[in-house]
């Protein structure tokens, strides 16, 4: 099945509130990718605390038949979390259960705050974040179940920063400028730090509109945590899933901050890349580390992870990538799981989803624009999940 992320956003457009200060109006392709590079270095636990026994039906739709997988039992199961994953998510599992009908798996795009909020509750089978959990989420998830989680990669992308300015092409932003206008900094489309990289262009003397998340977000977590390292001195409102922003209007998920870039003339705004790439929003190019301008794509994407170390938690943050070849907004998306459910049926049921989504699913992270995951760390975290 194809997601249609147009509709998906039209939908967020409904929901989402116009505000006052900003102006109102209204094909996949396949990419060659190169897979995240990564050294590992990391052991994790085996433990068996009780996890909840969900049971909610999945979303309706079609799908593209996929190789059948182990974990034929009946089950299930219920996820919720990151808006980031959420497309590529949606596709593996209906693609698992087209397959496999016996186990069905229905995934809400809440943000990463309430799929980490849902996990520590335990009213999810699994949970997703784009922000590695926290010491004090991880404390108190042990205080409640006697053991620590198991956080897993799934799969890595780009954020990306989205705009809508009539008669601009290629946008290129340097440092200075994207910092500045995430920051409040810069407010006029025609500003020169703006200007400087852009020569030629029709840049119009206009407020921009800056849009963010307003939800707990692990997207905002990685955009922040660039921020924080690429703009000393400019971004003071540091790196976390929600901040107090300095300007601009929030959205819900990344469904809803591309709505509003739509449908808002002279706005700006970040979404994970595939967000932008499936409706056909215009994405800038921005200066790296390295003081190259990059555009998004999957292959800059993967090299922000080139020689990187995964950590023993296996929550690897690349704030701030020195190849002079890697987009600097890059970052991984996590699984959520209890180490053991009181439903067996259950638990080698979605181990057996992760296995097939980190193998046989890599085609489809290709096509949608995520970066599939290095063949090494595959093995460890299948390692791991027995």
């Amino acid at each position: 099945m194809k997601i249609d992320l147009n509709q998906l956003i039209g939908e967020a457009s409904k929901r989402e509130p116009r505000a006052n200060s900003m102006t109102k109006a209204t094909a996949r392709s396949r990419y060659m990718l190169m897979p995240i590079a990564l050294t590992i270095g990391m052991s994790m636990s085996a433990c068996t605390p009780q996890s909840p026994d969900v049971a909610t039906p999945p979303t309706g739709g079609t799908s593209t038949p996929a190789p059948a997988a182990g974990g034929g039992s009946n089950s299930a199961l219920s996820g919720a979390g990151a808006s980031f994953p959420a497309p590529l998510y949606q596709r593996w599992f209906n693609d698992y259960n087209k397959a496999n009908p016996a186990t069905q798996i229905s995934y809400q795009s809440v943000g990463s705050g309430a799929g980490v909020e849902q996990f520590l509750a335990g009213t999810v089978d699994f949970g997703a974040t784009d922000a590695p959990l926290k010491a004090e989420e991880r404390a108190k998830f042990k205080a409640k179940y006697g053991a620590e989680p198991i956080q897993i990669p799934m799969t890595g992308g780009s954020v990306v920063f989205a705009y809508n300015v009539d008669g601009v092409k290629d946008l290129k932003l340097s440092r200075a400028a994207y910092c500045g206008i995430a920051a409040g900094k810069i407010t006029k489309w025609n500003d020169p730090a703006i200007a400087k990289a852009n020569a030629g262009a029709k840049l119009p003397d206009q407020t921009i509109q800056f849009v963010h998340r307003s939800d707990g977000s692990g997207t905002t977590f990685q955009f922040t945590t660039h921020l924080k390292a690429a703009c000393p001195g400019v971004w003071t409102a540091g790196a976390n899933k929600s901040v107090a922003w300095p300007a601009g209007t929030g959205a819900k998920g990344n469904e809803g901050v591309a709505a509003q870039i739509k449908q808002t003339p002279n706005s700006i705004g970040y979404v994970e890349y595939s967000y932008g790439k499936q409706t056909d929003l215009t994405m800038a190019a921005i200066e790296n580390k390295a003081g190259q301008i990059i555009a998004p794509s999957p292959e800059a994407g993967a090299a922000a992870f080139a020689g990187q170390t995964v950590p023993a938690d296996l929550a690897l943050i690349v704030a701030d990538p020195t190849d002079p070849k890697a987009y600097p907004i890059s970052g991984l998306t996590w699984l959520l799981l209890y180490p053991q459910s009181k439903d067996a049926a259950k638990h080698a049921s979605l181990k057996s989803v992760v296995e097939w989504a980190l193998t046989t699913g890599k085609a489809t992270a290709t096509e949608l624009g995520y970066i599939p995951l290095e063949a090494d760390l595959v093995t460890k975290i299948k390692a791991e999940l027995k």
